[in-house]
């Protein structure tokens, strides 16, 4: 009986924070996903001095904002973000959505930053999206050979990552069976 009010109420946190911006105007929306990015980029170079540079020669960047949760067998997580090419300053606002199996109960608010090494690396984000559940491998593989850019993670040939909790710098990261595709109502004119 405990397990069952536990789950709704953290079924309750995370659809309250989810309609929280929904109530928001497109520009407040657009406000609020910018000033995350900020923060998160502030916080980041605090944490990891040398994502500066990473991120200051990159073709562009990506932030997100997530809140997952874990409900026994069910892990699920949903967030926004901004993407920005280097060159032009163009944004472009985009969602995330992951799901996944894995035993445990909790939430965890945390942040994504992608880091693109070339315009093609950024393109295909922008254009395709990106799943991580089709990444898992390159992700394990290549951890140890991203000594040039430390704490991030090389998820795919031209894209780094770096995942950001509310106690630094994350240990792990955990990218499975998540997809990042662009917000067709923040993107309009």
């Amino acid at each position: 009986m405990k397990l069952k009010t536990i789950a709704s109420v953290l079924s309750a946190i995370v659809l309250a924070g989810g309609l929280a911006n929904a109530k928001d105007s497109p520009d407040k929306q657009r406000e609020k996903i910018r000033k995350m990015a900020t923060t998160t980029l502030e916080d980041l170079h605090k944490l990891q001095p040398s994502s500066r540079k990473l991120i200051q020669k990159s073709a562009g960047y990506a932030v997100f904002n997530n809140m997952g949760t874990n409900l026994l067998l069910l892990s699920t997580a949903r967030g926004a973000g901004v993407a920005v090419h280097s060159k032009n300053k163009q944004h472009t606002f985009m969602k995330m959505i992951s799901a996944g199996a894995g035993l445990g109960m909790g939430v965890k608010n945390y942040r994504v930053v992608f880091a693109f090494e070339n315009d093609s690396a950024m393109a295909r984000f922008l254009d395709s999206g990106w799943s991580g559940s089709g990444q898992a491998d390159a992700a394990a593989k290549t951890s140890d050979s991203g000594g040039a850019y430390s704490g991030a993670v090389m998820v795919e040939p031209g894209v780094w990552v770096y995942q950001i909790t509310k106690k630094g710098l994350a240990l792990q990261l955990t990218l499975q069976g998540t997809k990042y595709y662009k917000n067709d109502d923040l993107n309009k004119p």
